[in-house]
């Protein structure tokens, strides 16, 4: 899977780029079907403390995958856009299953 990972408005970060590759890792070999995932990171001014913003696209078989989180640290971020990502494939893999 192709992995490319973009920081809008803000600098770079290299520790959370590998964080966010390695996360990804171990979901494309959960599901085997992820042809590439586009990362996107910005930042908002949010008075409740939020505005750290990560949005992750998937590219699979049929039509793409998204999911955004809205946390307080991009790390936290990272982890509830993953995880709403694995229900989706989830139900996308069950729906999959009975046509193979």
């Amino acid at each position: 899977m192709k992995i490319k990972v973009q920081f809008v408005d803000m600098l770079t970060s290299d520790s959370l780029e590998i964080y966010t590759i390695k996360k990804l890792n171990k979901l494309n070999i959960k599901y085997n079907m992820l042809i590439h995932a586009d990362v996107f990171f910005t930042k908002e001014n949010d008075p409740k403390g939020n505005g750290k913003i990560c949005k992750i696209e998937l590219s699979l078989y049929g039509p793409r995958i998204f999911a955004s989180a809205n946390e307080k640290n991009y790390e936290v971020a990272v982890k509830h856009a993953i995880s709403d990502l694995e229900k989706q494939l989830k139900k996308r893999k069950g729906t999959l299953k009975s046509y193979l």
